[in-house]
């Protein structure tokens, strides 16, 4: 049985990955030889060479260093990749991240954060929370906090904050003392093959609790809880957010709870999703005995995660928010936070689609989410890992739309497009390389 005090030097396929990086982070900052492979330099890598992780950007198993005791890899590489066949061939111990998390896991005291959506959210709000009230967690975030300026936090305490991922059932590995559900929906069906599977997969989840271990759910989530559990959510649960309105800029909630009730409580991040999301978050911090000044305290400056709900830029002319959405259920919440924040002005949506085979299992979601929007364009699918699909591309979302205001653009004709439109406020959305636009439209925005 493989333990954490028995690897010294470990290389990682995909170390440019945002789960990946944040993983090669926590061996690296607890004294360990960390090496890796990724298919481009990137920012990201960038920063992990600068904090003296090697890296190379060639499939090549000559580059690999000698004595490695561990090699972690995650789904997104291809089963004839070079180096992970290298590895597998002869005999090296190969883990995907989610085994390798699954260790830390075991050894320490986890707050495993699962669901479909709201993940990173939740994780950053709830790890932020620990730090202001004097528990010093480590955590894994999928994204970039503000707050931290990093997907990985170093801990002194025993204490982890995990995401828990549903995709290829890698959750599964964890061992959580805490667990969160909070979305169940239907998503990944090339890995499950019905929403019946979703659910069976948060219910084995779950019951992989620690003994003596809590599980917080949203309420009227279908979860059949063994453990001691609460439910969370918006006027009816457990642990609820009620009174919910906007002020000054910020949302503003009473939280109400078995241990301290706590109002007025103003939190930057828009929408009724975050506020759940927050929600659930404080819960936890109360159980660890956060008190109700450091949680007004956090709440108040929390300063978000970069790519959800992301306000790129903000003029007298325009307003342009940048969001990772790529789920129907993601991109209904990010458009009704907008509306919510800018009632009266038209809200312009820029989405790309994120694989085959989401499109072509929520097509009539995405068409109904991007109806909410004045106007839409959508861009081609970015496949990921994926081969097409006969008969799948954005044009079947676009067909199933009923706002006139539509167009289907390849992505070099996006930013002529855009220069020549009225924008008032401007939603680019997806979880592919859309991102790659936000900087050139943020430049021309500002220039305007």
């Amino acid at each position: 049985m493989l333990k954490l005090k028995d690897i010294q030097k470990i290389y990682f396929i995909g170390v440019g990955g945002i789960g990946m990086s944040a993983l090669a982070r926590y061996f690296n900052q607890n004294g360990k030889e960390v090496f890796g492979y990724d298919k481009i330099e990137t920012s990201l890598t960038r920063k992990l060479v600068k904090e003296g992780i090697e890296i190379h950007y060639k499939d090549d198993v000559t580059q690999i260093p000698k004595n490695i005791d561990l090699v972690v890899f995650t789904p997104a590489v291809p089963s004839t990749h070079a180096e992970l066949t290298y590895f597998r061939t002869n005999g090296f111990p190969v883990k995907k991240r989610a085994e390798v998390l699954g260790l830390i896991s075991k050894e320490k005291q986890t707050i495993a954060i699962a669901g479909t959506h709201g993940k990173t959210s939740t994780c950053s709000i709830l790890t932020y929370l620990l730090k202001v009230g004097g528990i010093d967690c480590t955590a894994f975030l999928g994204g970039i906090a503000y707050n931290f300026g990093s997907n990985y936090i170093a801990g002194q305490s025993d204490w982890v904050v995990v995401e828990a991922d549903e995709y290829d059932r890698s959750f599964l590995h964890l061992h959580p003392k805490i667990a969160t559900v909070l979305s169940m929906d239907a998503d990944h069906l090339d890995i499950y093959g019905s929403a019946k599977k979703v659910e069976e997969s948060f219910n084995q989840f779950v019951a992989k609790v620690k003994k003596n271990g809590l599980v917080f759910y949203k309420n009227n989530l279908p979860l059949k809880v063994k453990k001691e559990a609460y439910t969370y959510g918006l006027d009816e649960a457990t642990y609820c957010a009620t009174n919910i309105r906007v002020e000054d800029g910020f949302f503003v909630f009473d939280y109400k709870s078995p241990l301290e009730n706590i109002n007025k409580i103003r939190f930057a991040l828009p929408g009724h999703h975050n506020i759940e999301n927050a929600t659930v978050a404080i819960a936890i911090a109360q159980q660890l005995g956060i008190k109700a000044a450091a949680i007004k305290e956090a709440m108040l400056t929390f300063k978000g995660i970069k790519r959800r709900f992301e306000t790129i830029c903000r003029t007298d002319k325009v307003v342009y928010i940048d969001d990772y959405a790529h789920h129907p259920t993601e991109l209904n919440a990010a458009i009704n936070a907008a509306r919510t924040l800018f009632p009266k002005r038209k809200i312009t949506g820029v989405f790309q689609p994120h694989l085959f085979s989401r499109t072509k299992d929520f097509a009539k979601g995405f068409a109904a989410a991007l109806d909410e929007l004045d106007e839409i364009i959508l861009l081609d699918i970015y496949p990921a890992r994926e081969l097409p699909i006969a008969g799948v591309s954005s044009a079947i979302i676009l067909d199933q739309m009923k706002n006139k205001k539509k167009v289907l653009l390849h992505k070099p004709e996006l930013m002529q497009r855009l220069s020549e439109m009225n924008l008032d406020v401007l939603l680019t959305l997806g979880a592919g390389d859309i991102n790659t636009f936000v900087e050139p439209i943020k430049k021309m925005l500002v220039n305007e």
